[in-house]
């Protein structure tokens, strides 16, 4: 089976949420399931068809989480002596060749990118042409408004 790469934040993030899911979600649902059976006829109660569809998604979200932990291969990032080469989790700062506008980026896994907190996706193009190389490099990514030219300031194991 294919192992997916992901940080150790990124593996924290999704065990404590799915803590979350089994502790309070899944009593609260109960809960929510027992109160509505005590008010009658279950084939026109709003509450227990609403509370049954909400345990159905939360029962789905936490055998995905389980999932996506079971076929992840966490790395530590910290562990990692540095080189100077972009690898993933490394943390890079990349200035765009014409504009001279910085950036930083945390290379991180599908599940776990956010652009707007400078997590940006393995597969992303960015990202991928990024991955191997050194700082003080030049690389071209390809965009939709054309080819951008990026230097790679530092790369730092964060």
């Amino acid at each position: 089976m294919t192992k997916f790469p992901m940080t150790i934040q990124g593996a924290r993030a999704l065990e404590d949420e799915l803590k979350h899911l089994k502790t309070v979600l899944r009593p609260q649902i109960t809960q929510a399931i027992a109160e509505a059976r005590e008010l009658g006829d279950l084939k026109e109660n709003a509450e227990y068809h609403a509370a049954r569809e909400q345990q159905g998604m939360v029962e789905a979200r936490v055998r995905d989480i389980e999932g996506r932990l079971q076929n992840a291969q966490v790395i530590d990032i910290a562990s990692i002596p540095p080189t100077g080469k972009v690898i993933f989790g490394t943390t890079v700062d990349i200035a765009n060749v014409e504009t001279d506008e910085q950036v930083t980026y945390q290379i991180v896994g599908d599940d776990e990118a956010d652009i707007k907190q400078g997590k940006l996706s393995v597969s992303s193009p960015i990202a991928r042409a990024l991955i191997g190389k050194e700082e003080g490099g030049v690389v071209a990514v390809k965009t939709p408004s054309g080819l951008i030219e990026y230097e790679i300031v530092e790369v730092r194991h964060i």
